[in-house]
């Protein structure tokens, strides 16, 4: 088949930030299908050959720190650039892979449908707009109410909707009945990481290491790790904090890890740098803002976290909470409460033994149910009418978790 794949904000692991994108059009590549991409950068443009697929750039910038206003520009104006870019590629594709967020790309996959008679499927990471809406930054309700129908317009337009977690299949159901709706989750690439495990004691000169590798965004409120961390620097804890990523609160967080011995600040490093970091980590912290809604996702630094064989930590409810306390692979805290994830890491500083058996567990939940190899041969297999895959323990424990 030859697929036209949108996604605005695709990256390549040169690059570093979410290569989901990259990964599972290289897998359908290697399964004999052609994969022209459109995506949006804030320095390239023109057609580039990236491993076997076709990638077109359009120059159109875009940054964490932009303001609603100008995130809604930039989002509208790929809506119009990659209508036209299509309209000039003159070629016949059998079916568009249309990636949310955000929410605007539904505009392309609604237009490819009218116009070119184009099938789409429509793949959701994130609920937009119940998550902006939950957040307070669209408060206009006659706004709301034409983007909650916009959103069951493309689902229900979708010859398929591509969730990524049980809990965002859950919400696209209960909302359009209709929908068919497949749960591909994010991967954990465990040929590219490493885990490497040794019991081992910690002490002040061999500290326990927490690492956090995403977006320092509102979303992910980090906040709560600065508290914690501050709250195991007062306890004379042997635990410090290593943060990579970027994003709008970026430049506060480094200026407040100035005045903390116990949390370093990392730029934003490329696929290799995230790798550098993780491995060299005792665990992992995940953070996501205090609103039910943002329990939903599946967040790629969860799913490295495990395929690198790191103790999750994380401060939000839902499918992972019910995960990582099922197989024992990591713990919640109460983001309200730095005082409980002190408690709980105090466990760990003193059983080691249990440390190494739950990052072992991580490692194991990675291989088994979420490796990079599985989510590419299930999305193959959904693209092509195939019959699923068998149902194996993978695939009950994705879809009921």
């Amino acid at each position: 088949m030859k697929i036209l794949y949108i996604h605005q904000y695709f990256k390549t692991p040169a690059e570093g930030g979410c290569v989901r994108s990259y990964h599972l059009a290289r897998g359908l590549i290697s399964q004999g299908h052609e994969v022209t991409m459109i995506t949006a950068h804030n320095e390239w443009s023109g057609l580039h050959e990236i491993d076997g697929l076709h990638v077109h750039y359009l120059p159109i910038p875009y940054a964490n720190h932009f303001g609603f206003m100008r995130r809604v520009w930039s989002f509208l104006k790929y809506v119009s650039m990659t209508k036209r870019k299509v309209a000039s590629l003159h070629a016949r594709f059998d079916l568009a892979y249309v990636m949310t967020t955000p929410l605007t790309t539904g505009l392309i996959a609604l237009h490819l449908k009218e116009k070119y008679n184009l099938p789409f499927y429509f793949e959701v990471g994130d609920l937009w707009p119940e998550a902006p809406i939950k957040m307070g930054a669209v408060k206009n309700g006659l706004i709301k109410n034409l983007l909650y129908r916009f959103e069951k317009k493309c689902y229900f337009e979708a010859q398929k909707v591509i969730a990524l977690s049980p809990a965002i299949r859950n919400y696209i159901e209960s909302n359009s009945p209709e929908t068919k709706v497949h749960v591909v989750p994010n991967f954990s690439d465990v040929t590219f990481f490493e885990a490497h495990y040794k019991i081992q004691r910690f002490s002040s000169e061999n500290p326990l290491k927490v690492g956090y590798i995403g977006t320092f965004g509102a979303a992910n409120h980090l906040d709560y790790l600065l508290d914690a961390a501050r709250l195991c620097e007062e306890r004379k804890l042997p635990v410090v904090f290593n943060l990579m990523g970027d994003g709008a609160h970026f430049n506060r967080i480094k200026k407040i890890s100035r005045q903390m011995k116990n949390l370093t600040v990392h730029p934003f490093g490329t696929t290799h740098a995230v790798k550098s970091l993780l491995e060299s980590q005792d665990a992992v912290y995940v953070s996501f803002k205090n609103l039910e809604i943002l329990n939903t996702g599946s967040p790629n630094k969860f799913f490295d976290g495990l395929a690198a064989g790191k103790l999750i930590i994380i401060n939000f409810g839902g499918w992972i909470r019910h995960i990582i306390e099922e197989k024992k692979c990591g713990f919640y805290h109460d983001p309200l409460d730095p005082g409980e994830l002190t408690r709980k890491l105090s466990v760990f500083l003193k059983e080691p033994e249990m440390l190494y058996q739950y990052q072992r567990n991580a490692r194991a939940l990675a291989e088994k149910y979420y490796s990079k190899d599985l989510q590419v041969q299930k999305l193959g297999k959904i693209l092509t009418n195939q019959k699923h895959l068998s149902v194996s323990d993978s695939e009950v424990y994705i879809l009921t978790a």
